[in-house]
């Protein structure tokens, strides 16, 4: 690495601080994109800057969108009964792909986590409770990681939501055990949705 141009070297260095990318693969990127076309390069980083500056969180159920409310909470032919409710706006897009779930979601923004610092105040879990005030929502669906953590919230939500809803469920423990929604395959996501049993 060191007998790299410095600009190359910055580069590669970026593009290994990336999810999923490791120094291998930041390399490939890396020499790929400084023989690329000029062309296709510019338009690389206006597509990442445009999405950076243009892209937030949707004001009502939390997930990644550009226009408010998003696409999702404006879509009259989804269930507004039923609301899923997932750590992260990626795990939004992993169920989706999954082509099974047709109601409303909320993002949470984390887990429980007492030893990090996460309390239920740190969690977007006042603003759930406001939904499920305001709106005829009949099944709350616990879409949380099958760890510790993912176990812990979703018992303390079932607690905190009793007798708000006429059903709260949770996820058919059919996901790999410790690991995130994103790495599960659209089967194995469609199965644990149509499998998703009480915990109330």
């Amino acid at each position: 690495m060191t007998s790299l141009p410095e600009p190359m070297a910055r580069l590669m260095s970026a593009l290994a601080s990336l999810p999923g990318i490791g120094p291998r693969s930041a390399e490939r990127i890396g020499l790929h994109l400084v023989q690329a076309e000029s062309e296709m390069v510019r338009s690389l980083a206006q597509a990442i800057l445009e999405s950076r500056e243009k892209i937030r969180n949707c004001e009502t159920c939390g997930t990644l969108t550009e226009k408010q409310p998003c696409l999702i909470c404006t879509d009259t032919a989804r269930d507004a009964a039923t609301l899923c409710i997932v750590e992260t706006a990626v795990d939004v897009i992993s169920i989706e792909k999954s082509g099974t779930y047709r109601g409303r979601y909320h993002v949470l923004g984390g887990k429980l986590s007492p030893l990090k610092g996460i309390e239920p105040e740190d969690l977007r879990i006042s603003q759930l409770e406001q939904r499920v005030a305001n709106a005829s929502v009949r099944e709350l669906i616990i879409a949380l990681d099958a760890d510790v953590e993912g176990d812990a919230t979703s018992h303390y939500l079932a607690q905190r939501l009793a007798g708000r809803v006429a059903s709260i469920t949770r996820l058919a423990q059919g996901l790999p055990s410790g690991l995130g929604l994103e790495f599960a395959d659209e089967l194995t996501l469609r199965r644990a949705i149509e499998g998703r049993r009480n915990i109330q």
